[in-house]
């Protein structure tokens, strides 16, 4: 092929589309053709930022407006900010100094992780169905990829002991999501000492996406940093808990030496959160009613589409934490047909299918996608009880 100046690089072309963009061609051609969708397909919530987060972003501007660059690393009230979080949570004593970086929103600190740790041939673990920026961040360094399968039965953590020989032989960091979406399933803390332990007697970094720990709904599921330091590092976010997703603010927290790698690359990439609206995110912090607002706003919302899902063929089961539903269609049909159907003039419902969401799982004959639908239930509770309506017309 003859390469002109626009010609991608042979990793970025070889990426697939990205899921959420080809979701979003496909409403937007709905509401350009006049359709009123209700949208379930982004995780973006539609509820606004609290108050008092808005509060200290504005006095941040204020405060800042001569600061220069922030730190790369956060500033220390942030830091510390974060290590009080981790004590008042879980009982965890986390030092600031060493043990936490800011990050720009947790998307890209995922992306970029690899980068710090992994080399060509590597091979990174990570769930399907999962957050595309796993793999994809692999792919760009030329790591190798190998996938396992997350359903709504079984474990949500991988068994290390079960992958070929030539993937245990070059297995360089674990992903998992705790809890896990969109499965909304959660580890226990067994489960997440063996995988610690495997981990670390093969030397291999444990990673985990902690971003939708908050939105638990009847308990507090546990987090890795409960049950291991060294070789962890833990991924968050404020994006979903405070609806701060245009923030694009979150931290990584785990083993210092671990956390120093990912600061060295950090300081290469960016320059760091901005001061105001990490000022925004540590009033996020200190207020535990935002999250237990969000997660009273989204047990509303599943009380109210479960139901209807099942009456018209889906199996659906209630989430233990985070706030997607993932649905099995009725039999017969793919996720992607059934979305497309959504889509038309009635019920004009937007969901992702889960075939789009899954990387393939080597010598597994059902794909952990195949006939699966995720349902983000970020509209409000009204337009929750007009698609239900829609449904049940159908």
């Amino acid at each position: 092929m003859t390469r002109t100046p626009c010609t991608p690089s042979q990793r970025l072309a070889a990426l697939s589309g990205y899921a959420f963009a080809e979701l979003d061609a496909l409403r937007d051609a709905r509401l350009a053709a006049g359709a009123d969708v209700i949208d379930f397909g982004v995780g973006d919530p539609t509820e606004p930022t609290p108050d008092s987060v808005v509060a200290a972003a504005q006095a941040g501007l204020v405060r800042h407006r001569r600061s220069g660059y922030p730190a790369y690393h956060g500033s220390a009230r942030f830091r510390e900010a974060v290590a009080a979080w981790w004590a008042r949570r879980y009982g965890l004593q986390v030092d600031p100094a060493t043990e936490v970086t800011s990050s720009v929103g947790s998307k890209e600190a995922i992306f970029h992780l690899p980068a710090a740790f992994v080399d060509p041939g590597d091979v990174v673990l990570v769930p399907s169905p999962g957050y595309p920026p796993y793999a994809r961040g692999t792919h760009m360094v030329g790591g190798r990829v190998a996938t396992y399968a997350v359903s709504s039965e079984g474990s949500t953590l991988p068994d290390l002991d079960a992958l070929p020989p030539a993937d245990q032989a070059a297995l360089r960091v674990v992903w998992i999501t705790q809890p896990h979406v969109p499965t909304g399933r959660a580890a226990t803390r067994a489960q997440l000492e063996r995988l610690a332990a495997q981990c670390a007697a093969r030397g291999v970094l444990l990673c985990s996406d902690e971003a939708y720990s908050e939105l638990w709904m009847d308990a507090p599921v546990p987090s890795l940093l409960e049950v291991a330091r060294r070789g962890v590092l833990v991924f968050q976010s404020l994006s979903k808990r405070a609806a701060m997703t245009g923030y694009r603010v979150g931290f990584v927290t785990g083993d210092a030496a671990a956390v120093a790698s990912f600061r060295r690359l950090k300081v290469n990439i960016d320059s760091g959160t901005p001061d105001f609206v990490q000022d925004a995110a540590v009033a996020a912090l200190a207020d535990d009613d935002i999250s237990g607002a969000a997660r009273q706003a989204y047990a509303q919302r599943i009380d109210v589409l479960c139901p209807v899902l099942a009456e018209i063929g889906c199996r659906v089961q209630r989430p233990q934490a985070g706030f997607y539903l993932w649905v099995a269609v009725p039999a017969g049909e793919s996720g992607v047909a059934f979305a497309r159907r959504l889509l038309g003039e009635s019920p004009a419902l937007a969901a992702m299918p889960g075939e789009w969401l899954c990387d393939p799982v080597p010598e597994v004959a059902h794909q952990p996608g195949d006939g699966m639908l995720r349902l983000a239930l970020v509209p409000s509770l009204e337009r929750c009880h007009e698609a239900a309506e829609r449904l049940r017309a159908w």
